[in-house]
């Protein structure tokens, strides 16, 4: 039995972590893929107060020692099924835990395009946050796959610092608002590519072009690019609580900025909430919040 239970390890599970143990309490934290999170895939990483520079790995594990420092337990388990009551069961794909609450920190995944080579060339080229690494391409040239709010405020924001931009979409039309597809035709430096999708990505260790065919005409060109920033959505990983979290028509759990769910005792916190900012310093607020929570939860039983 421990006090808390953390499903997923990255800033905002682990930062719930810390909250906890330092006010006394037991905390296991599972984690199904990669210690740390998505920020571990960032090269560096400049806007977080505090840090001129550090690199996403160094930064995840300086947050794993300091949890574990403090008697956090760390396990590679899948969670599949939460079971509410005064204890709550959590069911892995390994086992069975009990616990007095449960923090969700279970992230979003930035949905990929499914090419050849694509994990290969994060951090070599291709990123899936402009406002993250945009800084890194001044000057330079780079393209943005996608056609919603995020794609065009990606290359609102990149026309800003970079030489040229090329914005990819599947449509002729753009999903997102007209007052940004207003904004960037006004830009001098950017370019639309519409009707086309990426066929394969070019460069041996590093990006140096992708290939895209226009859908109607069938023809295929190769634009050089220093950088790709893919915006083409998210993946809230929050398929095994669908039957206990309340999720927005998005897949994002439905709580507010008190991390509560309509369970007593089930909190969520990071990128698997709604909301709508979502960068590292939201993530690990919102793991203090559910950290805090979880704590005074446990405190009023």
């Amino acid at each position: 039995m421990k006090d808390i239970i953390i499903i997923g390890a990255g800033p905002a599970g682990l930062t719930a972590a810390i909250y906890a143990l330092r006010a006394g309490k037991s905390v296991l934290v599972l984690e199904k893929e990669l210690f740390g999170g998505q920020i571990t895939y960032s090269p560096s990483v400049e806007n977080y107060p505090g840090y001129k520079q550090i690199s996403g790995n160094e930064f995840a594990e300086n947050l794993i020692d300091q949890a574990t420092s403090l008697g956090a337990e760390i396990e590679l388990a899948e969670v599949v099924q939460i079971l509410e009551g005064p204890v709550k069961t959590v069911i892995t794909d390994g086992g069975r835990y009990e616990c007095r609450s449960v923090i969700i920190a279970s992230g979003s995944r930035h949905r990929h395009l499914g090419l050849p080579r694509e994990e290969e060339l994060v951090g070599a080229g291709v990123s899936y946050c402009a406002v993250c690494d945009g800084a890194f391409f001044k000057g330079k040239t780079v393209a943005v796959a996608g056609g919603g709010d995020a794609a065009l405020q990606d290359a609102i924001f990149l026309s800003d610092r970079c030489q040229h931009v090329s914005i990819i979409h599947r449509r002729d039309t753009f999903r997102g608002e007209a007052r940004l597809e207003a904004i960037l035709r006004s830009r001098g430096n950017v370019e639309f590519v519409m009707d086309s999708v990426i066929e394969s990505l070019e460069g041996d260790k590093k990006l140096s072009g992708i290939t895209v065919r226009n859908k109607k005409t069938g023809e295929e060109r190769k634009l050089p690019l220093d950088g790709l920033f893919v915006a083409v959505g998210q993946e809230p990983q929050n398929a095994p609580f669908a039957d206990i979290v309340a999720l927005d028509v998005s897949g994002y759990a439905d709580a507010g900025e008190d991390c509560a769910t309509k369970v007593p005792g089930i909190f969520v916190a990071g990128d698997c909430r709604r909301k709508s900012v979502r960068q590292l310093t939201t993530a690990v607020g919102d793991g203090a919040v559910a950290g805090l929570a979880a704590v005074n939860y446990i405190n009023s039983l």
